[in-house]
């Protein structure tokens, strides 16, 4: 099941004490909700609260708290409540002095309080009294209560439009503006004392985002991001993630993203980003004078974006800026803002996330290729012959040009052999029979590695190579180093002679990226070397720029420069050539997933090293995929790999059919989840009996059965769900062939179906007949 179809399943969790057995599998058969879906809520009525923007919502149970803001007029400090059960709308309780009305405040929750901080009060529809406010205000959720804290000691300056969160049971305040500039200060306070809490300026160290406003801030797997904002003459779509606990900032490269792939949301201000499972989901903003309404999401752990796309039944919100966005449960809330026109708007949207584990397919790979385990062949490369080892079945999935190589070593290896087998049986005719051969002599079960020479590849850029071919990533060493930026440029050559276009795309993008004003000419020369013709017009075109010309030919690095490369950037410098502009698609290459799929659907089957038998039929697969995919296969093909290599499936107790079977190699190979829903009864055991590295194979059976059982297919469920025992899944499949009896006794599966399973139909149908029902059959005959 794709995760973009579809509705929402209830995540599972991975006991691994819990028994093979699918007996122990909860089902729940809805209503769900569709995932991917935009939901218009009821808007807020204007004598509840004003349309607004420039606010801040928090969720608290079941309830989103709006607080503040603007109505075009005046600013407000009212607190409404909505209840995201009923759907309903109501002013909040109340005691206590509130915040002065404002906007471009904060707001976050801690334990059962709202603290709101800072932000721009007066009177706008005067323009009197305006300043940026630095109190902290608490509000009371059990009592309505609203209270100040007086804190002593040092204060953050007085800010709007400012960052915050609550991480570690403190408060963090993050840059804003102060009414003159924009500030990249970051201030913390416990929550935890009010009596004796005080504000702390925090040391930041690292790769610090530039002053900035109008930004959001969220937390994810214990780090804070901020999403551009503006910031100036500096804006820009930068992602930046903060430590708490080193306090160092990062920016997050996307030298890794490929051209052709989903690249970061355009630079922005306005917009809302929040956290769910390890996704970052951003909405709206205004970005370079457009309202867009696309939701972005970031991957945390594969650093990827992608543009969500919404259920085909999904009411979408207009674009905007200065909302608000909260989460509840698995789905996030946006409530108000500014639309076309400078109008507020009163709207309420809901969307509804979906939450899977993540595919562990590049790890898994990757793990393999760390460990070395089950290794079959023995790349010697360059000069020095230096030997790095790896696996075929990757290999040769990936690379064909390395695939050809292998081939021709392979042959090589059977022809000596061969010959080998042919001599020592001439040897034993003239000597009159078999000879002894010593003990240490006597060939084991593992047979010998594969030998490959490369001659024309070193081991060190090779092994960044063979990292692209099991992650379809590479470790990208410290940017704008030289060194480091000459060996992706080896990397690269390599890439072009062995036709890899995707990691010719990844490594032309960090080089680029890598290219400064102090190893530009070093790159240059290198480029020229190495005939890179691509890389080489980068480093001309970066050296001749207006701002860059004069600091680099001042460097020693410059006159040291071959005379060739000198004239070449004088002339350069006095006649640019002119920009030729391409339309052509860039190859971006395939990807790990195809390559897998590929390969298991027939490209890989002179590579077969193992047999799977399902009920005594043959199935060739690969040795180190299944080890690298399986913890089961791993610890057999390590501890006691079948003599015959042979290896009999099930899962558990019970022989899936052949479809599920498939579908289960579809998922160890290239991570694929879809499959017809009888097959998902049968593998839904299958992650604790394979020992996959997560549950991500369970989740989307689960949810596959709960939501894809339909009368074309209730017949084939029912079959799966008697042969597995799964007793709840039965029960719904009987249910849903009574109720809808006349179009299932249509079904030609019906007459396939055993002796016993018809007897079960017959005795729900009997069950389901009311006894006035049978009144009216008899009278009938």
């Amino acid at each position: 099941m794709s995760c973009k179809s579809t509705k929402v399943a209830p995540s599972v969790d991975f006991d691994h004490s819990c028994s093979d057995s699918v007996e122990y599998l909860t089902l729940n058969f809805g209503p769900f909700e569709t995932v991917h879906r935009w939901r218009r809520l009821p808007p807020c009525d204007e004598f509840v609260g004003a349309r607004r923007s420039k606010h801040t919502v928090v969720a608290y149970r079941d309830a989103i708290y709006v607080f503040g803001g603007d109505n075009g007029k005046n600013m407000l400090n009212d607190l409404l409540r909505f209840d995201v059960k009923d759907c309903s709308w109501c002013r909040a309780f109340t005691t206590g002095t509130p915040p002065a009305p404002r906007y471009h405040h904060s707001a976050v929750v801690y334990g059962s309080s709202m603290f709101v901080f800072g932000g721009y009060t007066g009177d706008i529809y005067s323009n009197s009294n305006l300043k940026n406010k630095n109190d902290l205000f608490e509000y009371k959720f059990a009592t309505g209560q609203w209270t100040e804290w007086k804190v002593e000691g040092s204060l953050p300056v007085a800010r709007s439009a400012h960052g915050a969160t609550v991480y570690s049971d403190k408060l963090w305040i993050f840059a804003g503006y102060d009414g003159n500039a924009r500030l990249n200060d970051m201030w913390t306070i416990s929550l935890q004392d009010r009596e004796h809490a005080c504000w702390e300026e925090i040391d930041q160290s690292g790769e610090i985002p530039p002053s900035c406003c109008n930004f959001p801030v969220a937390v994810c797997r214990d780090k804070m991001f901020v999403f551009s904002g503006q910031s100036g003459a500096k804006i820009t779509n930068n992602l930046f993630q903060f430590e708490f606990n080193g306090h160092m900032w990062t920016r997050i490269p996307t030298e890794h993203l490929l051209r052709g792939s989903p690249p970061p949301p355009q630079r922005r201000y306005g917009h809302t980003m929040v956290a769910f499972d390890r996704h970052l989901y951003v909405f709206g903003g205004a970005a370079d004078n457009t309202l867009p309404n696309e939701l972005h999401c970031y991957d945390v752990d594969s650093q990827t974006w992608e543009v969500i796309q919404p259920s085909q039944d999904s009411e979408m919100p207009s674009g905007r800026l200065f909302h608000a966005a909260a989460v509840i449960q698995d789905a996030m809330y946006i409530f108000g803002g500014t639309v076309d026109n400078n109008v507020r708007s009163g709207e309420m949207y809901r969307f509804q996330f979906s939450s899977y584990p993540k595919c562990t397919l590049h790890e898994d790979y990757g793990k393999l290729w760390e460990n070395r385990q089950f290794c079959d062949v023995e790349f010697i490369l360059g000069e020095r012959e230096e030997r790095v080892l790896g696996h075929i079945a990757i290999v040769t999935a990936r690379c064909q040009w390395l695939r050809k190589k292998i081939l021709q070593a392979r042959d090589r290896q059977r022809q000596q052999k061969t010959k080998r087998e042919s001599s020592e049986e001439s040897d034993e005719g003239a000597a009159g029979g078999p000879r002894d051969v010593p003990a240490g002599n006597k060939p084991s079960g593992t047979p010998p590695l594969l030998e490959v020479s490369i001659r024309e590849a070193e081991a060190q850029p090779f092994e960044v190579l063979m990292q692209f071919l099991y992650t379809d990533k590479i470790q990208y060493p410290r940017r704008g180093h030289v060194q480091d930026v000459l060996l992706i440029m080896d990397v690269y050559k390599l890439a072009l002679s062995f036709k890899l276009s995707r990691l010719e795309q990844l490594c032309v993008q960090y080089i680029e990226a890598s290219v400064d004003l102090q190893n530009v000419l070093s790159v240059c020369e290198n480029a020229s070397k190495l005939q890179l013709d691509q890389l080489k017009e980068h480093c001309l075109n970066f050296v001749v720029k207006e701002s860059h010309f004069n600091q680099v030919i001042m460097t020693k690095e410059f006159e040291r420069l071959s005379t060739q490369l000198i004239v070449e950037i004088v002339r350069r410098k006095q006649q640019p050539p002119p920009r030729v502009y391409s339309d052509q698609p860039v190859d971006i290459g395939t990807s790990l997933v195809q390559d897998m799929k590929a390969y298991l659907e027939g490209g890989g089957l002179e590579f077969c090293d193992i047999v799977l038998l399902l009920d005594g039929h043959p199935r060739p697969a690969h040795k180190a995929i299944l080890a690298a995919r399986s913890s089961y296969f791993e610890a057999m093909f390590r501890s006691f790999m079948p003599v015959d290599g042979q290896v009999n499936i099930s899962i558990g107790e019970m022989v899936p059919s052949k479809q599920a079977f498939e579908s289960m190699l579809r998922y160890i190979y290239y991570g694929d989840v879809n499959m017809p829903p009888e097959d998902s009864l049968y593998l839904f055991a299958a992650p604790y009996y394979y020992g996959f590295s997560n549950n991500r194979l369970q989740a989307y059976c689960k949810q596959n059965l709960e939501m894809n059982v339909t009368v074309e297919n209730v017949l084939q469920i029912l079959e799966a769900a008697d042969k597995t025992q799964a007793l709840d899944m039965k029960k719904h499949c009987l249910h849903i062939i009574v109720h809808q009896f006349i179009k299932v006794s249509k079904l030609p599966n019906l007459r396939s179906l055993s002796q016993l399973l018809l007897l079960d139909i017959i005795e729900s149908l009997a069950t389901h007949i009311s006894d006035k029902q049978c009144a009216e059959m008899g009278s009938d005959i």
